[in-house]
């Protein structure tokens, strides 16, 4: 695979909570509070760059941090293709962080919930080998046919098609059968776990792999300490494990794993291949705080 990586998703603004022990009910509790760049899809594009790959990156943010935004993303050494809303302001994304590692999310995605059709012109595909569609972008119906449109001109082109679907929370509310139909055919999904099983409605891990491989041709299901399996309609393919490391963060551990993985690929790696370097991508952003490469 060659080509540039179209990326399609969020940009937010992560607000990240580590308190130093539970929530008191209507009272204090000290905590530290850090504010990073985030959102599904600028994760991405970010770790993809930092990756050696090539990356347009396209979203929506509110009018007064478009220049900011369009600044911090070339000097990461992205094309970015951003509109500005003037009615929603940016997106922001309240993580609490429990002593695991583990996050839960307060999310306003503001200026996202008008990507639309101006903002994903035919033209974005000129020279793109693969689109990288956060799921994110498959939840508000704006977004979602602004999307749509997109990659049924993708699909004509021969332009490769990645999914992440980016939250269970959001997969429960719609249903997996509605998701699934508003994505399509794809060349690639990105999954954890949880979002394969609530996915598929087999309860067997190489039942549930086939049943996505009807839909998605090459199937990655991430799996957190457990490490990684790629595969198919015809079942597992390949597993591989995670080294054990001190988990400080997991936020964009997935989005890391994505963009390694991608980058890997199209760098001609085989399927084992572009595994490990995923693995070494989520392996990576889960030793510091925050979305991003450091």
């Amino acid at each position: 695979m060659t080509g540039r990586v179209l990326v399609i998703g969020d940009v937010m603004t992560d607000i990240i909570v580590k308190p130093e022990g539970p929530i008191v009910i209507g009272s204090d509790r000290r905590a530290e509070i850090r504010n990073r760049p985030g959102g599904s899809g600028a994760n991405q594009a970010v770790w993809l760059a930092s990756a050696g790959a090539e990356i347009v990156f396209a979203a929506r943010v509110g009018a007064a941090d478009k220049v900011f935004y369009e600044n911090y993303f070339r000097g990461r050494g992205i094309v970015p293709v951003l509109g500005g809303d003037p009615d929603l302001p940016s997106g922001v994304l309240v993580t609490l962080l429990d002593p695991s590692g583990e996050r839960s999310f307060l999310t306003d995605r503001g200026a996202n919930l008008n990507l639309g059709p101006d903002d994903l012109g035919e033209d974005l595909l000129e020279g793109v080998g693969l689109v990288l569609v956060s799921g994110y972008s498959f939840f508000a119906s704006g977004p979602r046919r602004a999307v749509q449109a997109l990659l049924s001109v993708a699909r004509a082109r021969g332009v490769a098609i990645a999914v992440d679907p980016a939250s269970t929370g959001f997969l429960d509310e719609v249903g997996p059968h509605l998701f699934r139909n508003w994505v399509g055919e794809a060349d690639w999904l990105f999954a954890n776990e949880s979002e394969a099983e609530m996915l598929s409605s087999e309860a067997d891990f190489d039942a549930r792999m086939r049943d996505l491989g009807t839909q998605f041709r090459h199937v990655v299901i991430k799996r957190g300490r457990f490490g990684a399996v790629l595969g198919g309609k015809d079942g597992v393919a390949v597993s591989l494990p995670a080294p054990v490391v001190t988990v400080v963060d997991t936020t964009g551990a997935g989005d890391a794993f994505a963009a390694h993985f991608v980058a890997a690929l199209l760098g001609g790696a085989d399927g084992a291949a572009c595994l490990s370097k995923g693995i070494a991508g989520g392996v990576e952003a889960v030793q510091f705080i925050g979305g991003q490469p450091q």
